[in-house]
């Protein structure tokens, strides 16, 4: 009989290794899954169809041993594509906040504290989840539901409550679940109903903010949970992996759906090591004055070190925002003192921090991404800024501005405003017209969101050099008079200008609760009226930016997992995320550089 390595006689490790190493390459690489182990009499271990379902469904299954060692964790979550949470004793109730009922059955707490952690940490780092019966129970405990400490003695209606550990064997379905219409659960088996086994005592009773359930059984017992926020995240009540060892499939795609989502991780991943990624506006500077901790994963803001870390951003355009206040002299000159004061404050939390610096140029950007440090570059929103002193925009440039909103909501003396606008100046004023020609001397790019429609086309024309909207999205879409018409994409495209997408869930949906996938239709949208080559990505983070699915820079790589599911390839995906605003910012820094 010949064994799996095509050998017929007795095994030959030479003829093996021949085989299997003759070409390179010879396989296509698969996403690591690792598999949380169980803890027995003999240490850890784990169930032959954890591993085996992994392998049938594409995956390199790894065994993580139980561990609360907090650099093992952190070590793991930088080498894994996805995670299975596996089955095995109860959660101990203290770690619930609750003291231990007398239904309680044997705890595990080798594995509480460890997974209950990694749960918490891969969920921050958009990393995929699979929990399977203690595993959707850690999901729901280290991501804020409750749990059942034990059916029989807490369900609210034990009149109803089947028997959820069978003595039938354990490939054996004992009892149906349906299934949500329109969950992931659903979309995965196709099916409103599926027939599954039980081995458990515990179980969900509420799932929290964070989860929300796609499956029950019968007597409303919870069988299914997945994610609120757009991330591939599942837990299940039953045990699919036993199916895989009798031979039966009807289980294997809930393992196909966690490779494939690894998959896609793992590719995400790979993108954001090998490309320079730039969010072009955030408001963080706003928290000053709250004593943020940008060193720290501060739960003020939405955009630090640790979060540009998980969600795989290496730079971020912050701005010095100044809301449009009055324009007699006095004001004006505090304008100019406050937007001093902030960008000198972003110079401290700079200096301050370890593995961030500032960066004033395209070259500097993608020397630090080879170095391995984050980047902060400077911008002022709203030329409110500079009063009616024009030399303001020369030395702010020399203090590392690399571009300025012309205004912000409400005229003022440079041009008229998209919103609070009286029209003051029909478009751009004279004095404005000279700003803009100053900041193409210099070197500092022409904002033109929260400009007027007639502001943006005499921008446009006066102009010598392309021109960008920082934090702006489709009219088509959302009809606010922030966002940019169709025509106006075209406009800019001619021109050679970028319009960056926003998050602002206001610029998103007319009505509704904005998402992740909002964002994506304007970008896309934005893609198809003015080509790649001319939009990207300013999410207005800190500045009421942020929607479920990319609600703060640890979620940044959500976007780039959609946008390679939509088979957009590695050159789009480098524009978008900065190669188009650096272009510019490249023409008006040469320029300048040639003047």
């Amino acid at each position: 009989m010949e064994n799996r390595y095509g050998q017929e006689e007795a095994f030959d490790i030479g003829a093996c290794y021949r085989k299997l190493n003759g070409s390179f390459p010879d396989h296509e690489p698969r996403p690591l899954i690792a598999v949380t182990g169980n803890f027995g009499d003999k240490g850890c271990e784990l169930a032959k169809g954890y591993y085996l379902s992994i392998e049938q469904a594409g995956g390199v299954p790894v065994v993580l041993p139980p561990t609360d060692n907090a650099q093992v964790i952190l070590s793991a979550l930088d080498r894994v594509d996805a995670i299975v949470f596996s089955g095995g004793g109860d959660i101990n109730p203290l770690f619930l906040g609750e003291q231990p009922l007398p239904g309680l059955g044997s705890i595990n707490g080798e594995r509480d504290a460890g997974e209950l952690l990694l749960a918490r940490l891969a969920y921050d780092r958009q990393i995929p989840m699979l929990g399977i019966c203690r595993g959707i129970q850690v999901l729901a405990a280290a991501l804020g539901g409750e749990v059942l400490q034990d059916l029989g003695t807490q369900y609210p209606a034990p009149e109803k409550l089947l028997k959820h550990s069978q003595q039938a064997a354990r490939h054996v379905p004992t009892h149906t679940v349906s299934l949500e219409e329109g969950s992931l659960v659903h979309k995965i088996f196709g099916t409103p109903h599926l027939r599954v086994n039980s081995f458990h005592h515990q179980a969900v009773s509420k799932p929290g903010s964070r989860l929300k359930v796609s499956a029950i059984a019968p007597d409303d017992v919870i069988e299914a949970v997945e994610s609120t926020e757009y991330k591939s995240v599942l837990g299940v009540q039953w045990h699919p992996e036993c199916f895989a060892p009798a031979g039966d499939s009807s289980m294997q795609p809930l393992f196909k759906w966690i490779v494939g989502e690894a998959a896609n991780y793992r590719a995400a991943r790979r993108f954001h090591e090998r490309n320079l990624t730039l969010d072009t506006h955030c408001d963080t500077p706003m928290f000053f004055d709250r004593n943020i901790n940008f060193s720290s994963r501060d739960p003020q803001v939405l955009v630090d070190l640790h979060k540009m870390e998980e969600g795989g951003l290496d730079s971020s355009i912050m701005v010095a925002y100044l809301p449009q206040g009055a324009r007699d002299e006095a004001s004006l000159a505090a304008a100019t003192a406050k937007a001093d004061d902030i960008l000198a404050r972003i110079d401290k939390m700079v200096e301050e921090a370890q593995g961030v610096e500032l960066a004033r140029t395209p070259h500097d950007l993608y020397a630090l991404k080879r170095e391995g440090k984050h980047a902060i570059m400077k911008g002022i929103e709203n030329g409110y800024a500079i009063g009616r002193d024009i030399s303001n925009v020369e030395r702010f440039r020399r203090k590392g501005v690399v571009y300025m909103t012309l205004c912000h909501n409400g005229d003022n003396d440079i041009c008229d405003s998209a919103s609070k606008t009286e029209n003051e100046h029909n478009g751009v004023s004279p004095f404005g017209e000279k700003v803009i020609r100053e900041m193409n001397r210099t070197g500092m790019m022409v904002d033109l969101s929260h400009g007027g429609e007639k502001s943006f086309y005499d921008a446009i024309e006066i102009s010598n050099l392309p021109i960008v909207c920082s934090h702006s999205s489709s009219r088509a879409l959302c009809n606010h008079p922030r966002n940019l018409t169709d025509d106006q994409l075209r406009a800019l495209a001619r021109k050679g200008g970028v319009a960056q997408v926003t998050f602002y869930k206001g610029f998103l949906r007319e009505e509704g609760t904005a998402t992740l996938l909002d964002a994506m239709e304007h970008l896309e949208h934005m893609i198809a009226v003015a080509g790649v080559e001319h939009v990207g990505i300013g999410s207005d983070f800190d500045g009421d930016g942020g929607v479920p699915g990319i609600a703060s820079a640890s979620e940044m790589i959500n976007i780039t997992r959609l946008l390679l599911r939509k088979r957009y390839s590695e050159n789009d995906l480098s524009l978008i995320w900065g190669g188009n605003f650096l272009r510019v910012m490249q023409l008006v820094q040469d320029a300048a550089a040639d003047a």
